[in-house]
């Protein structure tokens, strides 16, 4: 954990008499209240976390109306130590815990169709369910690992042959074992806002533990809610995806994947014109220069102790 958050109280635990069948849900919180708001809306009787990386006393005020548990850490810790802090605060302890994002609307009784898939065949790690835009169009919930010779291929145009098994899936709606965290441990907090699922659903089935997603349960996901800079999300993003490259495949494996998509970008643009020309460039740069040197202008200093509050049960 955070030394900011070290001996900080947690609240007592709330009355999960009403909904004692359903997981711990536990949601990451970066502004946007509205959206919280709606994501809380059904939730009316479960038990809920919310870890508030913005410290903003609106989401405070959400957290209580709605008789959330909520905690402010003093800083924005990132996803993955988000999650931590709260596993490290559970309300019900050995209870399985739903990682929801504050952009995403789940109802109860989908949330326990994810327990009956999670648990109907044993050593399934997590589930996840389909997913919605606002518009209906259906979001890509699992995806292959990131691997060295996958940039290699898609920089030659062979991308569709490499092997796009096993797979992971995406943390924005996840239902995660219990028993899975207690063999797998919590998330890496080396990944500040992506990839972290991706490396915990790895560090899972290299254990022997599947990760399935439920596609006849859908549910809406907006996507990008809680941040209106696609520069930012694509440094996030693309720095994420090298901290699990140099985790799992090394430096080799990164600088491979690295030059891969560095040399490819160069006849883009050379020939593209307008903005395909300008993503070609953009992407070429991020990777010459390496997005976790670039993240560091994105990532916030630490500032306050942590705080914590209870809404009504």
């Amino acid at each position: 954990m955070n030394e900011n958050s070290a001996g900080a109280q947690g609240p007592a635990p709330s009355d999960h008499s009403s909904l004692s069948g359903l997981p711990e849900i536990v949601i990451v919180a970066y502004g946007s209240p509205e959206l919280l708001t709606s994501t809380l809306a059904p939730l009316g009787g479960c038990t809920v976390t919310i870890v508030d990386n913005s410290s903003m006393p609106e989401i405070a005020e959400i957290a209580e109306a709605a008789g959330a548990t909520y905690w402010d850490p003093g800083e924005n810790l990132g996803f993955g130590a988000g999650v931590n802090y709260a596993l490290a605060r559970r309300q019900i302890p050995g209870s399985d815990v739903l990682l929801l994002n504050p952009d995403a609307v789940i109802e109860p009784s989908e949330i326990l169709l994810l327990s009956e898939a999670l648990h109907a065949v044993p050593r399934i790690a997590c589930v996840g369910p389909g997913q919605v835009d606002l518009n209906g169009n259906r979001a890509q919930v699992t995806w292959p690992y990131p691997r060295p010779s996958q940039y290699v291929a898609d920089a030659v145009k062979l991308g569709r042959l490499v092997r796009s098994e096993p797979r992971y899936v995406i943390g924005s709606v996840l239902l995660l074992n219990a028993a899975a965290l207690a063999d797998i441990g919590g998330f890496d907090e080396e990944f500040f806002l992506y990839a972290e699922e991706a490396d915990w659903e790895y560090r899972a089935h290299e254990a022997g533990w599947r990760n399935v997603a439920v596609d006849d349960i859908t549910i809406l996901h907006i996507g990008g809610g809680t941040s209106s800079d696609p520069v930012r999300r694509e440094v996030f993003l693309q720095a994420g995806q090298q901290r699990f490259l140099l985790k799992h495949h090394g430096s080799l494996g990164w600088h491979a994947a690295r030059w891969a998509t560095v040399l490819s970008s160069i006849p883009r643009i050379l020939l593209f014109r307008g903005d395909r020309r300008g993503q070609a460039k953009a992407r070429g740069s991020l990777f010459l220069h390496g997005p976790i040197a670039l993240e560091s202008k994105y990532r916030p200093e630490p500032k306050r102790q942590a705080r914590a509050t209870e809404g009504p049960p």
